[in-house]
C-alpha cells in the first residue's frame, strides 16, 4: 500500500497516546486503593506499574489480539476498501486517547475499554453503515454499567464487614490479624491469579494450554506459596504503642498494608496483560491492512507494538495519574489499607465471575463500585455523593462522546490521505 510507511508512524503514535491514556487514567484506578488507603506511597506505586504493568503488557498482552476490539463490528463488508478500515481504526484511537486526556484532567474515572468501543461503534456507523455494528454486543456492556459496579459493591460491603467481624471489633485486634489476614492473603493472590490466567494469559501459551481444573490448581498454588511468605513478614510486625494511642487500629492497619502491596502488584500485572490490547489492537490493524492491504479480524503482534504499550501506560501513570488517583482512593470515602484491600478483592473477584460467563466489564466501573461497597459498609454519610454524580456522568457520556470524537476524526482523516 502507498504511503504504508506513513500509516504505520500515525498508528505507532495515535497507539502510544490511548496507552499513554490508559496509564492515565485506568492504571490510576488500579493503584488508587492501594495509595489512598497510605498503603504504598505514590513512587512505589510508579516503581511497581513500571515492573509489573509493563511486563503484563509485554508477557501477556497477546500473541494475536482481536484488532476489532470485542466483536464490536463486522467489517466483512470493507474487504474491497481496507482504507477505510484503517483509517476508522486511526481515528478511534485518536479519539479514545482524546477523551481520556479530558477525563485524567478532570480526575474522572472512566472505562478505557468502553473509550475504544465507543470510538469503534462512532466510525462504523459512518464508515460501513449502522448495520455492521453489534448492537447486541453494545447493550450487553450497557448492561455491565449497572451489574459490575453491583456486585462488586456487595462483594466489598459482605468482605469489609467480615474484616470487622473477625479482627476489628476484637479486643485482641492484633493477634487476630496475624491468624486470619494470611487466608485473606490466600484468597487476594487466588483470584488474582486467576484473573490474570483467565484474562491475561488466555493467549499466550500458559494460559491457552491448560484446562479450568489446571487453573484453579495453579492459582491455589499461588495463593498458598504468597499466604506463606506473607505470613512470615506479618508475623515479625510488632505492635507500636505510641502510634495506637492515636489510633488504636494503627498496627493493625500495618498488617493489611503487606496485603495491599501483593495485591497492587497482581492487580496491575493483570490490567497490564488485558487493557494492554485496547490500544494495540486497532495499532496492530493497521500495521497489517498497511503491509498486507488486506482486511483481517485478527493480527499478529509484534514485539514492538507490545513495548510501545507498556511504555505508553507507564509514563501515562507517572505524568497524569495523580488526577484519578485522587478521586478513586481519596474522595469517594475515606480509606485504610483494611477497606482498600476489601475493595480490591470484591473487584478482583468480579472480574473473575464476568470472565468465567462472558459479561463484558470494565475495571474502572467494578473497582468504583468496590470502592462504594465499602463505603456503604460505614454509612451514607461516609460517602461523598457529589463525586458518585460526576463519576456515573462521566460513565454515561464515554461511548458517546468516544464515538463522535471518532466520526470527526475519520472524517478529517479521511479528506487528508483521500
Amino acid at each position: 500500500m502507498e504511503d504504508a510507511l506513513i500509516y504505520i508512524a500515525l498508528a505507532a503514535i495515535f497507539g502510544l497516546f490511548m496507552a499513554w491514556g490508559i496509564g492515565a487514567n485506568d492504571v490510576a484506578n488500579a493503584m488508587a486503593t492501594s495509595i489512598g488507603s497510605r498503603a504504598i506511597t505514590v513512587k512505589q506505586a510508579l516503581l511497581i506499574a513500571a515492573i509489573f504493568e509493563f511486563s503484563g503488557a509485554v508477557l501477556a498482552g497477546g500473541e494475536v489480539t482481536k484488532t476489532i476490539r470485542k466483536g464490536i463490528i463486522d467489517a466483512s463488508s470493507l474487504t474491497d476498501t481496507p482504507e477505510l478500515l484503517m483509517f476508522g481504526m486511526l481515528a478511534a484511537l485518536l479519539a479514545a486517547g482524546v477523551w481520556l486526556l479530558i477525563a485524567s484532567m478532570r480526575g474522572w474515572p472512566v472505562s478505557t475499554t468502553h473509550s475504544i468501543v465507543g470510538a469503534i461503534i462512532g466510525f462504523a456507523m459512518v464508515g460501513i453503515g449502522m448495520d455492521s455494528v453489534q448492537w447486541g454486543k453494545v447493550a450487553a456492556i450497557v448492561a455491565s454499567w449497572v451489574a459490575s459496579p453491583l456486585i462488586a459493591g456487595i462483594l466489598s460491603f459482605l468482605l469489609f464487614n467480615s474484616v470487622q467481624w473477625l479482627i476489628l471489633s476484637r479486643p485482641d485486634p492484633l493477634v487476630r490479624a496475624k491468624r486470619f489476614v494470611p487466608f485473606y492473603i490466600f484468597l487476594a493472590v487466588f483470584m488474582i491469579a486467576l484473573v490474570t490466567m483467565l484474562k491475561g494469559l488466555k493467549h499466550v501459551y500458559i494460559g491457552s494450554d491448560l484446562s479450568i481444573f489446571e487453573t484453579y490448581m495453579m492459582a491455589i498454588g499461588c495463593g498458598i506459596v504468597v499466604a506463606v511468605i506473607g505470613k512470615f513478614f506479618i508475623q515479625r510486625i510488632q505492635p507500636n504503642r505510641k502510634a495506637e494511642k492515636k489510633f488504636h487500629y494503627f498496627t493493625v492497619e500495618r498488617v493489611f498494608a503487606v496485603l495491599m502491596v501483593v495485591t497492587a502488584c497482581g492487580m496491575a500485572f493483570a490490567h497490564g496483560s488485558n487493557d494492554v490490547a485496547n490500544a494495540i489492537g486497532p495499532v496492530a490493524a493497521v500495521i497489517s491492512i498497511a503491509r498486507e492491504d488486506v482486511v483481517t479480524q485478527s493480527a499478529p503482534v509484534s514485539i514492538w507494538v507490545l513495548l510501545l504499550g507498556g511504555m505508553g501506560i507507564v509514563i501515562g501513570l507517572a505524568t497524569f495519574g495523580r488526577h484519578v488517583i485522587a478521586t478513586v482512593g481519596k474522595k469517594i470515602t475515606h480509606l485504610t489499607p483494611s477497606r482498600g484491600f476489601a475493595a480490591e478483592l470484591a473487584a478482583a473477584t468480579t472480574i473473575v465471575i464476568a470472565s468465567g460467563t462472558g459479561i463484558p466489564v470494565s475495571t474502572t466501573h467494578t473497582l468504583v463500585g468496590a470502592v462504594l461497597g465499602v463505603g456503604m459498609a460505614r454509612g451514607i454519610s461516609a460517602i461523598d455523593l457529589n463525586v458518585v454524580r460526576r463519576i456515573f456522568m462521566s460513565w454515561l457520556i464515554t461511548i458517546p462522546a468516544g464515538a463522535i470524537l471518532s466520526i470527526v476524526f475519520y472524517f478529517v482523516l479521511k479528506t487528508i490521505f483521500s
